[in-house]
């Protein structure tokens, strides 16, 4: 076994361990963990693609690692507000959920 294929697999393993979690936990808070997860997998995946080029032989670009950094701190800074809007929700509702229930005290 290759140590791409290892990096798939691995990517292939952190999106499917997010996606799990973002269709079977129901709090919002693990639900931004668990895409956080995905988007892990799909960062480790583009990272190997970017490697095997360069272990190909061709010249080296600069373009994939400039890209999976630029991602990485686009998911930071998205991460960032849905935590600031979640806390919003929290203090506003009293509540984290997102269900359709009336608030406490009504």
């Amino acid at each position: 076994m290759s140590v791409d294929t290892l990096f798939a697999l691995c990517a292939c393993a952190l999106v499917g361990i997010g996606l799990y979690g973002l269709i079977v936990q129901p709090h919002p808070l693990r639900k931004l963990v668990a895409f956080n997860v995905m988007g892990t997998g799909v960062f480790v995946l583009f990272g190997a693609f970017a490697k095997r080029g360069a272990a190909a032989g061709l010249p080296a670009d600069p373009l994939p690692q400039a890209l999976l950094i630029t991602a990485i701190v686009v998911a930071f800074a998205a991460t960032a507000v849905a935590v600031a809007v979640l806390l919003r929700l929290i203090e506003s509702t009293d509540s984290a959920s997102l269900a359709n229930e009336p608030p406490p005290g009504d």
